[in-house]
């Protein structure tokens, strides 16, 4: 089987081994040998891509975020209004990676308790090439004139800081709840973000002196 492999495919094979291993046993419990013979191949063939059980899961993860960035470019580039495109970007950012994560169970607390430290020095890189993504689209509605906002790649970090708490690596299993509540949570804070983000063409007026407040009698 293996020679049947291209080097691109044998490593593919070994990241969805991991995934389905994950799932299934958690990380501590998952062993090299289980990979080389989830894959179909030899363990030997493992190191050839790998330097240890480590660098697979945390390589795992990186699969996870490039085919993200893959479905952020996508949305990006069609001819949907910015602000629909915006809004589906931010609610795609969580969903996607709660579809990566939501079968692993009790396994995703076990992950992140044996790799917080590599994940979160790995975090500052994901989120600045998703920032540059969504800077892209911000960019574009300042320039169209529908989005009020001085600096598009810093108002990008603004808006994933507003959603990461939202995402699997901030939450746990019991923390993560369902779908649906997810999708609806991360709805609301992009409706909010777009309330402020879209230049108001028909802003009401100022406080009037007919609609401020009387003073106070002292």
């Amino acid at each position: 089987m293996v020679s049947t492999l291209t080097r691109e495919e044998t490593r593919e094979a070994i990241l969805d081994a991991t995934d389905y291993l994950l799932a299934r046993y958690g990380y501590r419990k998952m062993t090299v040998d289980d990979i080389a013979q989830e894959a179909g191949i030899g363990k030997g063939t493992i190191y050839l891509h790998f330097a240890s059980k480590e660098e697979v899961t945390l390589s795992h993860v990186d699969r996870i975020v490039e085919r993200l960035k893959e479905r952020l470019w996508a949305i990006a580039r069609t001819n949907a209004d910015v602000a629909i495109r915006l809004r589906l970007m931010l609610v795609a950012r969580v969903l996607f990676r709660f579809d990566s994560v939501q079968h692993y169970t009790q396994s995703l607390n076990d992950l992140l308790a044996a790799l917080r430290p590599k994940l979160l020095a790995r975090r500052a890189r994901y989120f600045e090439e998703e920032a540059r993504v969504f800077a892209e689209v911000l960019g574009e509605g300042k320039r169209a004139g529908a989005f009020n906002v001085k600096d598009a790649l810093s108002t990008a970090f603004a808006l994933l800081h507003a959603t990461n708490s939202l995402l699997p690596y901030s939450l746990s299993t019991t923390e993560l709840g369902e779908r649906d509540e997810i999708k609806e949570k991360t709805e609301q804070i992009a409706d909010l973000i777009l309330s402020g983000l879209l230049r108001q063409r028909d802003a009401p007026a100022t406080t009037t002196t007919a609609t401020r407040p009387p003073r106070r009698r002292r």
